[in-house]
């Protein structure tokens, strides 16, 4: 639109006016007056610049109040609650010290709420009724090779009893017939009882195949020579009878490899309103990385994460029902990666961009496609570049979400690699056969960068970082905003903290965009010092609100039915171009798969804006969303919260 088109000229000409001005400082007595820190904020503060790129404000919480954010989330009352758990820090894990915040970013307060166990690298989204579901979290914290003292890993148990279940508790001890070594599980386990299996033609009985448990075991004692190098049977000590025949262990390889994480089921909803945790029931399965997507029933699909006993979870999804706060599997399995990012579309079914956090194989789950969950039918989708580099890479539904067009940015070779890349990836699912195209090139290969999508359909890009973690000294210190209609990026302000891993970035309502984490593993580029967590938040003001008066909402409904309309007072009616729906974020780990900005058509009649919400419950999920007008300059007003039954 020519608004638009108006607005990037004169952010390009604002920042001409800008280089031209540094150039003169340079040249001049302004160097020598102020400094080139100084000369620098002079300059970024000026109104011109700040209208053309907008600014950057560092929000330091007082010394008691700060902790190591690993998730956020905005809540329907306006404040974000900022969760830590034990902030990927084992002392605190050891010490059961586990941090939420709740800050209000309008006020000015924060306060701690008690947090009731490690929802480190837990999954989260917005439910219908405003609270937030969290699933999943920490049980036990990696070991690496070297700091491991004692032989361990996975131990099957077979149970093939078909008349019940038998349960182990935990310390039960394990001696290996062959090997002649014994391993004690460290947690209790559940072994279902045998199937019993019948010929489907005549009916025979053919065979008990037994129930499987799993459970992490260890030696007694330290050392080497506890390991054991091949897989062995082992028999259940302290059983007798048919117990002691019936139950066995079977084992691989147990020995001082690296162990990885360990996932819990817990799950929660946290209630904005009474500020507090809520416990529901625990999932099926352990899960540690977890993504949970709402589904067209307005359920939850509760997806991937390491287990109970650090392994990936094998395909077992699950469904959690806010109505009953139980969850049910899924008929079928699909294995993705940790962090898989899924997003529910207009038909019901769930694309997979290919974005997630690294845990699992490489070969299995990684393709990008269409998945129907209740078919398990998985229709991959061509044209990824790079794709080879999708570990640590972000997914955002570009604005309007009617388009169903998704950018994937950036993104690293699976573990640790030194391989990023500066690709966008744009895919539009309304085509008759989708395929990924190129949209436009970040400046530097880019793991872990955050998008967050602003009232005006542009598309905040920051941060991230050349190498794994921040490697290297390599956090990006720069900002883009995405323009949907030209398909292409503008940098604006840089920020001024850098932002890699454990990062995350959230809308707030009135249109400025909060930055918190960042978790370098080292302090220095020659990688010799250890890293500190990033404990500031930071404040992007984007170039609209510095470019006029914004317009005024108010009034209208609460509840907004799907189909039906709301109206609201603006004395800016006549000027307003847009009308947005956006759902809230829940961010972690560069997933954010709730944010989603939907176009509402709308009439102007005097002071009078009247809005319609689309009847598709796919596109528009039930939940509270923020709505924003938005004027012919780009300027959005303040939201109202708007919750869609």
């Amino acid at each position: 639109m020519k608004h638009q088109a108006g607005r990037r000229r004169a952010r390009r000409l604002a920042i001409g006016t800008v280089v031209v001005l540094a150039l003169a400082g340079m040249n001049g007595p302004w160097l020598y007056r102020f400094g080139t820190e100084k000369y620098h904020q002079y300059k970024i503060n000026q109104p011109e610049y700040k209208a053309a790129n907008g600014r950057w404000e560092i929000i330091d919480f007082p010394d008691e109040y700060k902790q190591n954010t690993i998730h956020a989330a905005l809540l329907r009352t306006g404040k974000v609650l900022l969760v830590a758990g034990s902030g990927n820090n084992a002392d605190n894990f050891d010490a059961k010290k586990f941090d939420t915040r709740i800050w209000d970013p309008v006020k000015g307060t924060i306060k701690k709420v008690p947090t009731p166990t490690d929802l480190f690298c837990t999954g989260h989204t917005q439910l219908a009724n405003g609270n937030l579901l969290i699933a999943g979290g920490t049980k036990r914290y990696e070991k690496l090779k070297g700091d491991v003292t004692k032989a361990g890993g996975l131990m099957v148990v077979h149970n093939e009893n078909p008349d019940k279940p038998i349960t182990l508790p935990a310390g039960t001890k394990f001696t290996g017939k062959e090997n002649g070594k014994t391993f004690v599980s460290k947690d209790p386990v559940l072994v279902p009882r045998a199937e019993k299996v019948f010929d489907e033609e005549t009916g025979a009985f053919l065979r008990n195949d037994p129930g499987l448990g799993r459970i992490y075991v260890e030696a007694q004692q330290s050392g080497s020579k506890y390991e054991t190098g091949t897989q062995d049977n082992y028999t259940v000590r302290g059983l007798s009878g048919a117990d002691a025949r019936n139950t066995y262990g079977i084992a691989e390889k147990l020995a001082l490899d690296k162990k990885d994480f360990q996932g819990i089921r817990d799950a929660y909803e946290f209630d904005p309103v009474a500020e507090k945790y809520i416990k529901v029931d625990p999932m099926h399965e352990a899960r540690w990385y977890p993504t949970l997507t709402t589904l067209s029933d307005g359920t939850i699909l509760s997806v991937s994460g390491l287990d109970d006993i650090g392994q990936l979870v094998p395909g077992k999804n699950e469904i959690y029902d806010p109505d009953t706060k139980k969850w049910t599997y899924t008929d079928k399995t699909r294995q993705f990666p940790t962090y898989p990012a899924l997003f529910l579309m207009q038909n019901g079914k769930v694309f997979y961009s290919g974005s997630n956090a690294g845990y699992g194989p490489d070969d299995v789950g990684r393709e990008p496609g269409v998945w129907d969950v209740e078919t398990n039918e998985f229709d991959e989708i061509p044209g990824l570049s790079d794709a080879n580099m999708m570990e640590t890479s972000g997914t955002v539904l570009l604005p309007p979400a009617q388009d169903e067009k998704y950018m994937v940015i950036g993104g690293g070779g699976v573990g640790e690699s030194r391989l990023s890349s500066e690709k966008t990836r744009i895919v539009d699912l309304k085509a008759g056969s989708p395929k990924f195209v190129d949209g436009p090139s970040l400046e530097k290969g880019t793991r872990y960068p955050q998008a967050s999508v602003l009232p005006d359909d542009s598309v905040l890009v920051s941060g991230g970082s050349e190498d794994y973690r921040g490697r290297s000294d390599s956090n990006i210190l720069q900002a883009r905003l995405y323009d949907t209609e030209s398909n292409t990026f503008e940098r604006v302000a840089d920020p001024l903290v850098g932002r890699n891993y454990h990062s995350g970035s959230i809308l707030l309502p009135d249109g400025r965009v909060m930055f918190f984490g960042s978790d370098s593993l080292y302090g220095d580029k020659a990688n010799t010092k250890p890293g500190t967590f990033e404990q500031r938040i930071e404040i992007y003001t984007p170039p609209y609100l510095y470019g006029g008066e914004r317009p005024d909402l108010a009034g209208g409904p609460q509840t907004i039915e799907r189909g039906e309309s709301g109206t609201f007072t603006s004395k800016a009616a006549a000027s307003v171009k847009k009308v947005r729906l956006i759902r809230p974020s829940a961010s972690t780990h560069v997933t954010d798969v709730d944010q989603r900005s939907i176009a509402l058509d709308y009439e102007v009649s005097g002071d009078k804006v009247t809005v319609t919400v689309p009847e598709n419950k796919n596109l528009v999920q039930s939940g509270w969303y923020m709505l924003f007008v938005t004027d012919g300059d780009g300027v959005p007003s303040k939201a109202q919260w708007v919750q869609v039954p």
